[in-house]
């Protein structure tokens, strides 16, 4: 008598229905494809302090608060994707100065001291100069341990010369 099935055979392992993707290594869906953002703490030479990196898809004021911990510092120099009302609270906490580009919508506007946002350039170059790096421009490396080591070595680089 012949069976369909065989339940003699072995199954395949536990491990065939573990979760599989990119959901742990900082890639995320965005309008361009899987992307990852890194958001960067510059100095005022505009030499890189630490970074984080985050799925494309996601906000870039969620990776503030852990971006800027510990950290001591007068100002904080930002485009408008940081003007969030948490990052100011804690900005004002701290006693550093905002000089964050603000939404058109804000109902009450901070001044913003133009002079100062003026060398907000610094983190734009630290950008452009990471992009010269092919692996860091177009996410060369899979995991995220490995990325965060060529994105330091390339800010090695850039900082020597």
């Amino acid at each position: 008598m012949c069976h369909d099935r065989c339940h003699h055979r072995q199954g395949s392992s536990s491990w065939a229905r573990r979760k599989r993707g990119t959901s742990g290594q900082a890639i995320g869906r965005s309008k361009g494809g899987m992307t990852t953002k890194i958001l960067a703490l510059t100095d005022a030479l505009g030499n890189l302090v630490r970074f984080r990196l985050m799925p494309g898809n996601r906000f870039d004021s969620v990776g503030v608060a852990p971006l800027i911990e510990g950290v001591e510092f007068g100002a904080l120099l930002a485009d408008k994707a940081f003007d969030n009302n948490d990052i100011i609270t804690d900005l004002n906490e701290r006693g550093a100065g905002i000089v964050i580009s603000q939404h058109p919508r804000r109902a009450i506007p901070i001044p913003l001291d133009a002079e100062m946002y003026k060398w907000r350039h610094l983190i734009e170059n630290f950008f452009c100069k990471l992009k010269e790096f092919k692996r860091i421009a177009m996410r060369a490396c899979k995991t995220d341990s490995s990325f965060e080591a060529i994105i330091y070595l390339a800010a090695a680089v850039i900082n020597s010369r």
